[in-house]
C-alpha cells in the first residue's frame, strides 16, 4: 500500500509540474501575441482611444462655438433687417450687393 501512495504521489508531483509548465507557457504566448498585434497596430497608423477621446471633445466644443456663433449671426441678421426699411430678406442685397462667395461683389445688371 505504501508503494502505491508513492506511485500516485510521484503521478501527482508530475501532473503539478506539468499545469505550471503549461500556465508558463500559456503566458509566454500571450506576451508574444500580444506584442505582435500592438506591433501591427502600431505599423498600421490606427488611433488609440486618448486620441478619439480628445478629438470627440474637439468636436463638440466647436459644434456648440457653432451654435453659438449661428445664434449671433441670426441676431444680427434680425438687427439688420430692422434697422434697413424697404430691405429684402436676402443677407446679399443687405451687405451691399455681394454675391456671398468670398465677398465679392455681385456682376451689375444695369445698363
Amino acid at each position: 500500500m505504501a508503494q502505491t501512495n508513492r506511485f500516485l504521489d510521484d503521478i501527482s508531483r508530475l501532473v503539478t509540474d506539468a499545469a505550471g509548465a503549461a500556465q508558463g507557457v500559456r503566458r509566454e504566448v500571450e506576451t508574444a501575441v500580444k506584442s505582435q498585434i500592438e506591433r501591427m497596430l502600431k505599423d498600421m497608423d490606427i488611433a488609440t482611444r486618448e486620441d478619439v477621446e480628445v478629438l470627440r471633445d474637439m468636436v463638440n466644443a466647436a459644434r456648440d462655438e457653432n451654435d453659438v456663433l449661428r445664434a449671433r449671426v441670426a441676431a444680427l441678421e434680425a438687427k439688420l433687417g430692422a434697422t434697413t426699411p424697404g430691405s429684402s430678406a436676402s443677407p446679399a442685397s443687405a451687405s451691399g450687393g455681394t454675391s456671398g462667395f468670398g465677398g465679392t461683389p455681385a456682376p451689375s445688371t444695369s445698363v
